[in-house]
């Protein structure tokens, strides 16, 4: 007799909407994790909660015209799918399209998520209009943050183990899925011993035995790579240029892409390794929690970008543009990092951070909070990386700053002082007339167009080397590893397939594991709030799929 009738592999957001949506069918369930009961939630109860919604109430209130079409356009242009295993990804990027402009909000809403008013204009693109890039804002944040968008699923994950539907396995990690002739039958692995380290910190490795799990079906929900250095260079493009000596991480230790070789042992099949999506404004964190750790910066427009050398970004590498482009960008320079300048003002107005636990007024859910950051200066949280953060640099001088730059880069200086304030001159002087042909002014004043950037994300234009600005701000910006674009080729049902692109029975893959879907939803490159949303997506695809395979 079986233990469960489906086993999900993987605590995370992806293997919670599955879990959910198979207890909801009266199947039972077990679900493994390597990782202690106090990481429940995985990756997602780290992250900003941003979801990609099209032509939503929100949206419309803050004058934005947006559907399905313009939705559309921009996803293609941005994925440029081009490969013949890319029949699967497409196919996933219509599907999530239309559910964005669809059902999304409305399922979403049902189950208790709510949304911060202000829409989020993330990966501007800027090259033409059937490029890469948002046309219009479209990232929709949380009430809550990540924990906010976990909520719910937990919640119903929760109820669903006191019907006697779902059991969890912590601390159980798997090295085998199990086939019986052609046909997935279970999973085998270690029992690790116990933890109690808080969430998100590295675990013991250590095992004190073994387990063995039986079912119907096995989904895989164990996430990507972004923890793992070793396997992000191993699998890193040509096209992004050499890969960086040095990156910082942007996810926990346990995302280290185990279970993608397990599952290929297994009969699936992986596709578009090199696809990736690593971030190029990471800092690091004065009060680390797992290893590298690296918190990203959300910057508004208005930033002055330069290179290690001090020469600034081409068009159309501004902040928030493209994060592909600019990082293929950097790793041309030789270097694996590059330099913010801009004032108090800019960051006062401009800055904020990814991540729940460096927005305590939305992950708290406290609007005197949310109001307090509008009006009372610099937040908090940005203050403390300004005090505290090794990567910031606060001067009244210019030539401080560049010599505080230097000493920061360490080894031969290779900014001049010169050399910086002619680009920041030049970019002043550009503010003198309300036209420019400066592309990033335009930009920024195009960006002030849109109410929301107005009132909360982006400052006034003013010149940077007026003392009544300042002081002047430096920001070391590093590469950090974030998300995995490929992954298992799975069709809509979240099936895995294999070399063949025949479903392996019983096999099914959610989340970044499947590359948000079909093995890569996004393509090359992803519009932003899609990553969440694709976990949501995916999961609730497969919870169906194999609730009704089992029955």
């Amino acid at each position: 007799m079986a233990d469960a009738d489906v086993i999900i592999v993987g605590a995370g957001l992806a293997g919670l909407v599955a879990a959910a949506e198979v207890a909801d069918a009266s199947r039972k369930v077990i679900i493994v994790d390597q990782e202690p009961e106090q990481s429940l939630g995985g990756q997602a109860f780290w992250s900003f909660g941003g979801l990609f919604l099209v032509d939503s109430p929100e949206q419309r209130r803050m004058r934005i015209r947006d559907s399905h079409d313009l939705a559309f356009e921009d996803w293609m242009g941005t994925a440029a799918f081009d490969r013949p295993e890319d029949f699967w990804p497409r196919k996933w990027a219509e599907a999530y399209v239309g559910f964005a402009a669809g059902e999304k909000r409305s399922w979403l809403i049902e189950r208790g998520l709510k949304f911060f008013p202000v829409v989020g204009w993330a990966e501007r693109g800027g090259g033409n209009a059937i490029g890469h890039g948002n046309s219009v804002p479209r990232f929709h944040i949380t009430w809550g943050t990540g924990p906010g968008v976990l909520e719910p699923f937990v919640q119903r994950v929760r109820e669903a183990q006191k019907r006697g539907l779902v059991q969890f396995r912590f601390r159980h990690r798997v090295n085998e899925i199990i086939r019986t002739g052609d046909t997935v039958t279970g999973v085998r692995g270690d029992v690790l011993e116990p933890s109690s380290v808080e969430r998100g910190r590295k675990s013991s490795r250590a095992v004190t035995g073994g387990f063995e799990l039986s079912a119907q079906a096995v989904i895989v929900a164990s996430g990507g790579i972004g923890g793992n250095h070793d396997l992000v260079r191993q699998n890193w493009p040509q096209r992004l240029g050499a890969a960086p000596k040095r990156m910082i991480t942007g996810v926990p230790d346990h995302v280290d892409g185990r279970m993608l070789a397990i599952t290929e042992a297994a009969g699936g099949r992986v596709i578009n390794r090199d696809r990736m999506w690593h971030y190029v404004e990471g800092i690091k964190n004065w009060a680390p929690i797992w290893t590298e750790h690296a918190i990203r910066i959300l910057p508004g427009p208005s930033s002055l970008w330069l290179d290690a050398r001090g020469k600034r970004l081409p068009v159309p590498l501004y902040p928030g543009f493209d994060t592909l482009g600019t990082l293929s960008h950097i790793t041309s320079t030789g270097f694996d990092y590059s330099w913010f300048i801009l004032t108090r003002k800019i960051i006062q107005k401009e800055f904020a951070l990814s991540g729940s636990e460096q927005n305590p007024d939305l992950t708290g859910k406290s609007w005197r909070q949310v109001l307090g950051r509008a009006t009372s200066g610099i937040p908090g949280p940005v203050k403390a990386f300004m005090e505290k953060g090794e990567d910031f640099i606060v001067e009244a001088d210019l030539a401080k700053l560049v010599a505080r730059m230097n000493a920061l880069a360490g080894g031969e200086p290779l900014l001049e002082v010169a050399q910086v304030e002619r680009e920041i001159r030049a970019r002043d002087r550009q503010l003198d007339n309300p036209f420019s042909k400066d592309a990033q002014i335009t930009a920024l004043r195009g960006a002030r167009a849109y109410l929301g950037d107005r009132l909360i994300r982006t400052a006034k234009p003013h010149k940077m080397l007026d003392p009544a600005n300042g002081p002047l701000i430096a920001v070391r910006l590093n590469i950090l590893t974030r998300k995995t674009l490929g992954g298992l080729q799975t069709d809509l049902d979240s099936r895995v397939l294999d070399a063949q692109g025949q479903a392996v029975p019983g096999l099914y893959a959610v989340g970044e594991a499947a590359g948000f879907g079909g093995g890569g939803v996004h393509g090359y490159a992803a519009l932003e709030g899609t990553f969440l949303g694709g976990c949501i997506f995916s999961g609730r695809s497969a919870g169906r799929a194999a609730a009704k395979a089992v029955g």
